[in-house]
């Protein structure tokens, strides 16, 4: 997480719909980044799909953005990273800290596309809101992965996690901007890092690893919360990778999960768009699956 946004594989198209002008987020910036081991509930989406529709090379298992556990069975994300997959594309999720070695590993030890994945991540049923992609004011990009009563124990057993906490409605405009802006914010994912430029243009490195980072507030509308990626002020920010995954505020000294990322600018330098979960069309959206408080 340098100064990248949790990107992920998002296309034009959803980017185009989110916001004129901005790209999907990826990875945490390095200007304030650290690894985020103990935050155990942040997780990444894993997918494995098939690229080419050739069925005599295999398929790709590769993660793709990021998330969080929001109950026993419950991992929230962006819809981006879910819908418009290509046919017959299966979702897993790991709760590794380093998920890109978790993946190394698991093709040098071999087998099918489905055994490696799932040495990787527990597999799980992607929804997503029907009406997404929305519009500019709200996007409705917002998804979860739902894992049966035995997949949610096989998550327990292979990883210790707390679910975050979900805010209540309308909560962050109740605080007014006064009180978000001299609140703690903090981007969690595994996304890649801010642009790099080199001779071929501009490059992205890193991303696997769950990394956080602080960053500062900027503004609220109706499904967006706005925060500030900032060097001179050593705020970081999410990247390529990071969409889907989790924008903490601490209030009262709870983290509590007040929105997910989904865009940014291309090259990771300046903002963090998040989609915001105490948003009624969120809520709507989660009600399906988890209690809210």
């Amino acid at each position: 997480m340098r100064r990248s946004a949790l990107l992920a594989s998002l296309t034009t198209a959803a980017v185009a719909v989110v916001m004129a002008g901005a790209t999907p987020a990826s990875a945490i910036n390095t200007y304030n980044a650290q690894p985020a081991p103990e935050r155990t509930e942040v997780g990444a989406l894993v997918v494995q799909y098939d690229r080419d529709g050739n069925p005599a090379t295999p398929d790709v298992v590769r993660w793709s953005c990021s998330g969080t556990m929001i109950s026993a069975n419950i991992f929230l994300t962006a819809a981006h990273c879910t819908a418009n997959r290509p046919a017959g594309a299966r979702f897993y999720v790991s709760l590794d800290q380093d998920v890109q070695a978790a993946i190394d590993a698991s093709n040098a030890a071999g087998g099918t596309p489905e055994e490696i994945a799932a040495r990787v991540g527990v597999e799980g049923v992607a929804h997503w809101d029907p009406a997404y992609p929305g519009n500019s004011a709200d996007a409705h990009d917002i998804a979860v992965i739902e894992f049966n009563a035995a997949q949610a124990a096989e998550l327990a057993d292979r990883w210790d996690f707390t679910p975050a906490n979900l805010p209540t409605a309308g909560q962050l405009d109740a605080l007014g901007s006064r009180a978000l802006d001299e609140a703690t914010w903090q981007v969690m994912g595994y996304g890649t890092e801010e642009a790099l430029n080199g001779p071929g243009g501009q490059t992205h490195p890193g991303g696997g690893v769950r990394m956080k980072a602080e960053l500062g507030f900027d503004a609220l509308n109706n499904t967006w919360v706005r925060l500030a990626m900032n060097e001179s002020r050593d705020y970081g920010g999410a990247c390529y990778g990071d969409s889907g995954g989790p924008n903490f505020v601490t209030l009262a000294g709870k983290l509590v999960l007040a929105g997910t990322t989904i865009t940014g600018d291309s090259p990771c330098y300046a903002t963090n768009v998040a989609y915001r979960m105490d948003s009624p069309t969120a809520r709507d959206f989660l009600a399906g699956f988890v209690d809210l408080p």
